[in-house]
């Protein structure tokens, strides 16, 4: 039986370590702890969403997969209700805004036990800030291609001696050109021109900063988006 995991979540998936302790922070329909602990990737999981009815969908999941002894279900706004005892955080499908939020009002992830996933939909250079300004530090991040959206996944530790990311890298971080993809020059172009549009209708000096400094790696991104034709 085929799991509906969408392309956004098995790249997700592919970020955590073989044999973490998962927790998937509003899983929806549970799909990627599912995926996750079939595969044998993950040696369990905590599932946790704020509604309800998504949570009992997960629990229905879990158990027609033969999954759901190894699946913890807690009704949770962020990480308020659940346990400690995991090593890999999962945020996918939300908000910068929602996630800086969840990353507030829990202090104590602020520890170097813990690695975080993050999928943000919308938002992201706030929740690239919030992260860099807070001690945390991002590892690497991939660009991928759901349908005719672009979005990233970064993986994140919190290591309070890191450098900060420039107002530039807030919206196009040094993470992105370690392992570029091919979709990376796309997103490059996606992203300078919305700083471009917005920069022409209103006066904002850390977005004019920002396209600065992207424009300035267009040489970079012109050769990279040669080498992954």
């Amino acid at each position: 039986m085929k799991l509906p995991l969408s392309d956004r979540l098995l790249v997700c998936a592919g970020f955590v370590c073989k044999g973490d302790r998962v927790a998937d922070i509003g899983c929806d329909h549970g799909y990627l702890g599912i995926y996750l602990l079939k595969n044998g990737i993950a040696s369990s999981v905590i599932a946790s969403d704020v509604r309800e009815g998504p949570l009992q969908s997960a629990i229905r999941n879990a158990h027609k997969y033969g999954v759901g002894d190894n699946m913890h279900f807690y009704l949770s706004d962020g990480v308020s209700n659940i346990p400690r005892d995991f090593d890999t955080l999962v945020c996918a499908g939300m908000g910068g805004d929602t996630m800086v939020h969840i990353l507030e009002s829990a202090p104590w992830l602020k520890s170097e036990q813990y690695r975080m996933i993050l999928q943000c939909q919308s938002k992201t250079p706030l929740l690239r800030r919030y992260l860099s300004e807070n001690g945390w530090r991002i590892y690497e991040e991939s660009v991928l291609r759901d349908g005719k959206f672009l979005y990233t996944v970064m993986e994140v530790g919190y290591r309070p001696e890191s450098p900060r990311l420039t107002v530039g890298e807030w919206y196009f971080p040094p993470a992105l050109l370690e392992n570029p993809s091919r979709d990376v020059p796309a997103y490059y172009q996606w992203v300078t021109e919305g700083l471009r549009i917005s920069t022409a209708h209103q006066d904002d000096p850390e977005k004019k900063q920002a396209l600065a400094e992207l424009e300035a790696l267009s040489g970079m991104l012109k050769w990279l988006k040669e080498e992954t034709l």
